[in-house]
């Protein structure tokens, strides 16, 4: 088992380089439903966090308020992965809201994006504009060349 000093600044860099992930949640009679989301995460040195912008649809958030746990699965051509099993909750605060919105506005591409290019979010006070924070409890970060036999080494870490 790694620390997280060592495994989440590899999650991020993996994570960010791929941009999208596969986001695994459980509905209310315990089956898993999948779809593609765009995370952007933060690590302080200290704390990983993940932000997801999204519509907060009632299946969305009736997953998530039956089991307030999900898994981000990121996996690029040349079998680059990392995962991360994270907890779960719904922002409501318009200055978290704002700040998340401006994260993406501001970030490099391609983990940046100006959210308005998303027709629904006129606004961030708009309806349909949700935000998603995300804190992982369990990273796990495996580079192709590992599986490949080319070396390099896989990166676990569970809080």
């Amino acid at each position: 088992m790694n620390t997280i000093n060592e495994t989440a600044p590899a999650f991020v860099e993996m994570a960010h380089r791929i941009v999208w992930a596969s986001v695994a949640t459980v509905d209310t009679q315990g089956r898993p439903r999948s779809r593609i989301l765009h995370p952007i995460w933060q690590w302080d040195g200290s704390d990983l966090l993940g932000w997801v912008a999204t519509g907060p649809t009632p299946i969305k958030r009736a997953h998530l308020q039956h089991s307030p746990y999900l898994s981000i699965n990121y996996w690029s051509p040349s079998h680059d992965t990392c995962v991360a099993e994270c907890q779960a909750s719904w922002v409501d605060d318009l200055d978290t809201k704002t700040a998340i919105w401006n994260l993406f506005a501001t970030a490099p591409a391609l983990v940046g994006y100006d959210p308005k290019i998303v027709p629904v979010w006129t606004s961030l006070s708009a309806p349909a504009f949700g935000v998603l924070r995300l804190k992982a409890w369990r990273l796990r970060v495996f580079p192709g060349a590992v599986l490949m036999g080319q070396g390099g080494k896989v990166l676990t870490w569970q809080g």
